[in-house]
Parts: C-alpha cells; sequence; structure tokens
C-alpha cells in the first residue's frame, strides 16, 4: 500500500534508478561545494560533531543562570535562552500587561542587570549563545554584548545567533511589535551593526520551526522560510549593504520529524535552493553566501503527555534525522516538554540523547551517509519541487511582505494543520499512547513549576532600578533613539547608549512604538 509523505507526495514501496530523475550528479556536488545539497563542510561531523545546544530559561535570571551552568558543566557546547512573553513582546515585567506571564515560559530579562545575573560565570569567549527573540532582538543582543565586554571578552571574541526572524511572526507566533516595513529595517540595522561591531554572530535565524509547529508540511517550512529569507536580503540590498557583507551570517533554524527519509531530503533541498537563489538572483560570490547553515530542535508538537518516557524515543529518532540531514547546531527537546518546562533530569537526560548519538554511533563516521539513496535523492527532489511551487506563489503575491498581508502563508498552514488534526482524531495517523496503545493508568508526573513570587520581586527590581540610575541621562538616550529611528540613523548605536544607561526592555522598545506604531493584523476570513 502507497503512503504519502508528510508534504503530500506518495511514497513508493520499492525505489531504484528510474525513480531519480537524470543530473543527479549535479545536482549533489560535492561536500563542502555548490550547490552543497551534500553538506556546507567538506568534513561535516567527521572532524567535530554539531553544536549540542539546549534551549532553556524559566523564572529570574538567577534560576536560568544555574541551569545553563549546570548544562556547561554536562557537556553542552552552546547555550539557547528562551525568553518570557513579556520580554518577547518588548514589555516590563511590572508592565500590567505582563501581568500572569513573568518568568513562565522563558526567562524575565527587564534590563542589563538581569542580563549580568544570567550569563554570570558563563565563559562567553569559549559558549556560542543562540537567544530565541525576535521582535527586541535588538535590544537582547546589544545587552549580551555589553555583558561580555564588561567581562573582558571583545565583541570581535562573542559568537552565537538571534533568531531575529520577525516575519515568521506575522504568519505563526505571533510575537511581533512593528509593523513589517520598520521591522525590516531593525534587522538592516542590525545587519550593519554587526558587520561592524559583532563580526562573528549570526545576525539572523530565518525560522521554519514554528511554522512547522503550526501545522506546516515540510515543504511549507522551507518554502515560507526560504521565501522570507529571499525578503530579508531584499531589504538589507535596497539599504544598501552589499550581499557578501552580511549573507555570510545569515542562519536557518528548522523542525526536524519523525519521519527520517523526509527530514533529511527536507535538508537537502533547503540547502540547494539557497545555494541556486544566492548565485543567481543575489549575484553572491562569497562562497559562505551561498551556504544555507541551520539550527534544529526536535518537533515540540509531535510529544505527548500521555506516556512521556515515550518521547525519549521520538526524540532520539527526530535527532537523528537532524544528524543525517547535516545540520550545525541542535537542540533535543526534554521528554516532560508536553507537560511542563522541562526538569534538570528531563534536560540532561536530552542532552545525553545527542552525545549518544555523536559518540556511540557511527553516523559521524562518514560524510553524508544518505547520498546515493534512491529514496532520499528521489524525496529530495519532490521536496523541491514543491517548495519552489509554492515560493513562486509567494512571489507571484509580490513576495513574503505581500503574502502576508494578503494572508497566504497563514491560511495554507492552517488548511495543513486541519487536516493533521482530522488523521489524528480518526485514527489514520498513529500516535502512541495518544489514539493508539494507551496504558489504562499512567504514573502521575511532578512537573516542575515557576513560584509566582517571581513578578513581584521583578517589580521590586525594576523600582529599585529606575530609583539609583541617572534618569535625565537614559530620557537623553531615549531621545536619541527615537531620532534615529525617525530618521535613517542606525538604531542600535543609540540604544547601546540607553541600556547603558540602565534603560529596560520596555523603554527601548516603547521609544520605537512611538515613532513607527505598533502592527494590527487582518481578519482573513
Amino acid at each position: 500500500m502507497t503512503r504519502d509523505a508528510e508534504s503530500g507526495f506518495p511514497i513508493q514501496p520499492l525505489y531504484g534508478p528510474g525513480d531519480v530523475a537524470p543530473g543527479l550528479e549535479e545536482r549533489l556536488g560535492e561536500p563542502g561545494a555548490f550547490p552543497y545539497t551534500r553538506g556546507v563542510y567538506p568534513s561535516m561531523y567527521t572532524g567535530r560533531p554539531w553544536t549540542m545546544r539546549q534551549y532553556a530559561g524559566f523564572g529570574t535570571a538567577k534560576e536560568s543562570n544555574e541551569r545553563y551552568r549546570h548544562l556547561v558543566a554536562q557537556g553542552t557546547g552552546g547555550l539557547s535562552v528562551a525568553f518570557d512573553l513579556p520580554t518577547q513582546m518588548g514589555y516590563d515585567s511590572d508592565d500590567p500587561v505582563a501581568s500572569g506571564e513573568v518568568g513562565k515560559v522563558g526567562v524575565a530579562i527587564d534590563s542589563l542587570e538581569d542580563m549580568r545575573i544570567l550569563f554570570d560565570s558563563i565563559p562567553l569567549d569559549q559558549v556560542s549563545t543562540s537567544m530565541t527573540i525576535n521582535a527586541p532582538a535588538s535590544v537582547l543582543l546589544v545587552m549580551y554584548q555589553l555583558v561580555a565586554e564588561e567581562n573582558g571578552v571583545s565583541s570581535d571574541k562573542i559568537t552565537g545567533t538571534i533568531q531575529n526572524d520577525v516575519l515568521k511572526e506575522y504568519i505563526t507566533r505571533g510575537t511581533y511589535i512593528y509593523p513589517p516595513a520598520h521591522s525590516l529595517r531593525l534587522i538592516t540595522d542590525i545587519f550593519a551593526y554587526c558587520k561592524t561591531e559583532i563580526p562573528k554572530w549570526n545576525t539572523i535565524s530565518i525560522s521554519g520551526y514554528h511554522m512547522a509547529e503550526a501545522g506546516a508540511t515540510p515543504t511549507q517550512e522551507i518554502a515560507f522560510t526560504l521565501a522570507n529569507g529571499i525578503e530579508y536580503v531584499r531589504a538589507a540590498v535596497a539599504a544598501g549593504l552589499a550581499v557578501d557583507d552580511f549573507a555570510p551570517r545569515l542562519a536557518f533554524f528548522f523542525v526536524s520529524r519523525t519521519t527520517i527519509l523526509e527530514e533529511v531530503a527536507k535538508f537537502r533541498a533547503a540547502r540547494r535552493i539557497w545555494a541556486q537563489v544566492m548565485r543567481d538572483e543575489f549575484g553572491a560570490k562569497d562562497p559562505k553566501s551561498l551556504m544555507l547553515r541551520f539550527h534544529t530542535q526536535t518537533a515540540g508538537v509531535q510529544l505527548t503527555a500521555q506516556q512521556p518516557e515515550v518521547n525519549l524515543v521520538r526524540v532520539t529518532v527526530q535527532g537523528l534525522a537532524a544528524v543525517l540531514g547535516g545540520t550545525q547546531s541542535l537542540h533535543t527537546n526534554s521528554y516532560d516538554e508536553a507537560i511542563a518546562l522541562p526538569t534538570v533530569k528531563a534536560a540532561t537526560l536530552a542532552l545525553r540523547t545527542q552525545q549518544v548519538l555523536a559518540y556511540e554511533t557511527d553516523v559521524t563516521a562518514t560524510v553524508d551517509p544518505f547520498a546515493g539513496s534512491y529514496v532520499v535523492e528521489a524525496m529530495t527532489d519532490e521536496v523541491e519541487k514543491g517548495a519552489r511551487a509554492l515560493m513562486a506563489q509567494v512571489e507571484e503575491l509580490g513576495g513574503s511582505v505581500a503574502a502576508i498581508e494578503k494572508g497566504f502563508q497563514k491560511t495554507e498552514i492552517e488548511l495543513s494543520a486541519y487536516e493533521i488534526a482530522k488523521g489524528i482524531d480518526a485514527g489514520e495517523r498513529i500516535v502512541v499512547g495518544l489514539n493508539r496503545y494507551r496504558s489504562a493508568s499512567e504514573e502521575r508526573y511532578e512537573p516542575l513549576r515557576v513560584d509566582p513570587s517571581i513578578e513581584a520581586d521583578q517589580r521590586e527590581r525594576l523600582r529599585l532600578l529606575r530609583e539609583k540610575r541617572n534618569n535625565a541621562a537614559v530620557d537623553k538616550a531615549l531621545a536619541e533613539l527615537k531620532t534615529a529611528a525617525a530618521g535613517d540613523g542606525n538604531c542600535l548605536y543609540p540604544m547601546r547608549t540607553a541600556l547603558q544607561e540602565l534603560a529596560t526592555v520596555g523603554e527601548v522598545c516603547n521609544a520605537l512604538r512611538e515613532v513607527w506604531g505598533v502592527y494590527r493584523p487582518q481578519e482573513f476570513f
């Protein structure tokens, strides 16, 4: 019986040479060479394994710092910071909008003082840090830079990534602040700032992960992500930046599902499409501008609260798919994340999963283990064909921003999510422990809980901060930020001054809100 892939094309029971389109050698190339189908580096994991990151952050900066120090001690090579919703939306913990959300899905960061605590005793010249922050990405990046410099680490030594992908916020997540045109302007300011000030920093992580979590198929995930990438490159070029001055620092972020073969094909197709777009549309000459380097996170949406230990198996399979697909860094979800924030035990087990894949299997012994596989090469072609067709539709609508404003991507993803939900409800899509192989009784699980008193503590910290700082200096710096935002100056320089004077995240974002306004989504149905 033929089974359909997540992307909709049929998976044949048997594949052979006739199922692979002619010209395979040209589409493959060599590892580390155009079109990068086989990986962005010649040696891939035979030289060293991927960066092992664990996404973490909850409660106060002090609590999150303790988790980071534990993870570093356990062998993680990179941190990945989760911020709470008020921080993601550019509000301080004492803002009425923040009530009930402080520290709940990530760490609360209100000022440079919180950032100092968050990275206390973390060797920022040795650890790469990824920050999942979008609309206020510039604010958190500058704070990180200031903390590193205070600890004797120069800006040209720090490495990491800010997500900074606001376009996907309009499509799925919703943590946007400013209208799209102003968001793109701020992103291009970040590109220019980092070229001069923080040259090793990845200035954006163009993200398909959240689209996949919202229900996007693998084909939709890479199509809409790469279309957003094209929009960012166009905006930067229009702002006067040379493509090879910023494109080498672009990065991507994808999900890894349990469907190993299709996920491997997806990653290969994404690399190939991006390399051709950057060469043919934008005329990039630097090989690094053509490389689609990406971080992967295992699929949170596929975890179950029922029989949570089974998630250990799912995460292992998903992590293996990411590795076989050639990821540059990986976060493996904890088995308890469908219930609550990960416990220390669960987070440590998730890291151990990566370490077993890296050091106890043979997948790192050879470059590109699936090259030449009839099924993977045929699937790669199918995913590429489907993704290019969707990208062409986005272009016909006027590009990503215009398509977002028309509701195209959102509608396509919601239709896909509906089909997935129908399949699970009907039992056509088997989810172990949920609609098949259920247990009559399950062991009670005690989740990690965030202390609700931290909201009051953060408010008190903000009150004391505003009492002790030089408020006249803060006001002056914020006024200069507004002037830059209203004109064509780079906003990050006055922003840096304001943050040094202990302006808060909310105050900086409010200054930009006053000039640029806020985005109000349209109704599409």
